[in-house]
């Protein structure tokens, strides 16, 4: 293995038994390898998608269980309603015999709860992702520069087709 950028027939590609020696073979390890940064691509699309979903959906429910607001100028649990409708909460007040604060009923979480029909598949997808970038990091430590070509191709092409989806799941706007 050459510690330099060059072509070359004699690298081995993530595996012993993989390791192209002719021209055709080469040839069709790029293509492998092209396809797998388009696929990586794709998945950071899919996970990017289903994150935003999932947090939609969150903030749906969160805010279906809030009280709605009337127009008068307090609500209900002491708080001030801003102009917007929102609830504008008052700072923790102190409670002299024990020391514990209390906090109105209205205060997000910071934090979302645990849901294992959500996370248990984001956690696998990410693990999905993270071997896929680092398949694609050994590819490009053969400094074999036949791998490395389509590597950075597979991953652009991939993006333009994917990056749109991935960066931009959830956002509206019209022309």
């Amino acid at each position: 293995m050459n510690s330099w950028l060059h072509f070359g027939k004699s690298d081995y590609l993530l595996f012993e038994a993989w390791r192209p020696s002719s021209n055709g073979a080469i040839a069709g390890a790029s293509i492998a390898i092209f396809a797998f940064g388009i696929l990586d691509r794709s998945l950071a699309a899919l996970r990017r998608s289903r994150e935003d979903n999932w947090k939609t959906s969150r903030t749906l429910v969160s805010l279906s269980k809030q009280p709605i607001p009337t127009l008068s100028s307090s609500a209900p649990d002491g708080g001030k309603v801003t102009s917007a409708g929102e609830i504008a909460e008052e700072p923790p007040t102190s409670d002299s015999s024990h020391g514990v604060k209390s906090i109105s009923h209205a205060t997000l979480r910071s934090i979302p709860p645990f849901i294992p029909s959500r996370d248990v598949p984001r956690g696998i997808m990410h693990a999905i992702q993270v071997a896929f970038s680092y398949i694609l990091m050994l590819i490009v430590m053969t400094f074999n520069a036949a791998y490395i070509i389509p590597v950075i191709l597979g991953l652009g092409v991939g993006e333009a087709l994917f990056g749109r989806i991935a960066h931009g799941a959830g956002i509206r706007t019209v022309h």
